[in-house]
């Protein structure tokens, strides 16, 4: 769900929250901050925003409504 502590620092390089928040920030992340200042980063975001390829829809085009 979150990446941990440990991937957030790897990701950002930066070991102090505020500065990981910053990197965040100004890398278009979009993250929460919790009671304790540190950015929670959803891992699907991560996942998205470097590429991973979205599953194909199950849904089918239909080519004959397509070509008429």
């Amino acid at each position: 769900m979150f990446l941990s502590d440990e991937e957030v620092t790897r990701l950002t390089g930066r070991a102090r929250p505020s500065a990981q928040r910053r990197w965040l920030l100004n890398n278009g992340f979009p993250h929460v901050v919790n009671g304790l200042g540190r950015p929670l980063l959803l891992t699907s975001v991560v996942q998205t925003r470097l590429g991973e390829t979205v599953k194909p829809s199950k849904n089918k085009l239909n080519w004959d409504a397509v070509n008429g």
